[in-house]
């Protein structure tokens, strides 16, 4: 079962067209803000919403 909560760094890459050490630093960069606001985050992944939200500016 494909984990649809989460995105990956090769997915990430995959979507925006870059390599997967530049996608590990946007998913880092991520994560530090969510940490930031209180929330409990996985290495190597991110909320698939909250990616959504940030680089597209849709929300759940």
């Amino acid at each position: 079962m494909k984990n649809t909560l989460f995105i990956g760094a090769t997915e990430l890459a995959e979507i925006l067209g870059i390599s997967r050490a530049q996608s590990y630093k946007i998913i880092q960069k991520l994560n530090e803000q969510l940490e930031k606001d209180g929330y409990m985050t996985l290495a190597g992944k991110v909320s698939r919403v909250y990616f959504l939200e940030r680089f597209y500016g849709i929300s759940a």
